[in-house]
């Protein structure tokens, strides 16, 4: 029997809001290990078409000083498969407003067939980066 559970979870934690820190301690509370990806600029740059507000090396430093996080390295890629390969954690954490997409369904798949469980935690209503984003850009 494993002694301790290592969990995952990854994002770009760009302008650090309620939503982040709910994920990060919904995480922590269903395993003793925490590692968070932090994804990097390049990162964000490829699937969400713009460059994070917060250069990756503060949102790392953020990130790093929460509580329930145990330890932060860059997410360079969006291959969970390939963070699992390096890291080897027993758990990956997502917010549910990814379940059932294409993406994740295909995650799920690849990683039940090696005994890594993929749960999905409640996604914060009425605030995200987005919407925050947005609110900048309007201004």
């Amino acid at each position: 029997m494993k002694e301790k559970i290592i969990g995952y979870t990854t994002g770009v934690f760009d302008m650090f809001h309620i939503g982040h820190l709910n994920i990060l301690k919904n995480a922590k509370a269903r395993c003793d290990y925490l590692i968070v990806g932090v994804s990097t600029d390049d990162v964000v740059e490829e699937y969400k078409n713009h460059r994070p507000i917060i250069p990756f090396e503060e949102r790392v430093e953020i990130v790093s000083a929460i509580k329930y996080v145990d330890e932060v390295v860059p997410q360079t890629s969006m291959n969970k498969m390939e963070a699992y390969n390096k890291l080897k954690f027993d758990v990956l954490f997502h917010g549910s407003d990814w379940k059932g997409s294409d993406m994740y369904n295909k995650i799920i798949e690849e990683f039940s067939a090696i005994g890594v469980a993929v749960e999905f935690l409640p996604h914060t209503e009425g605030t995200s980066s987005t919407m925050l984003r947005e609110k900048l850009l309007d201004k």
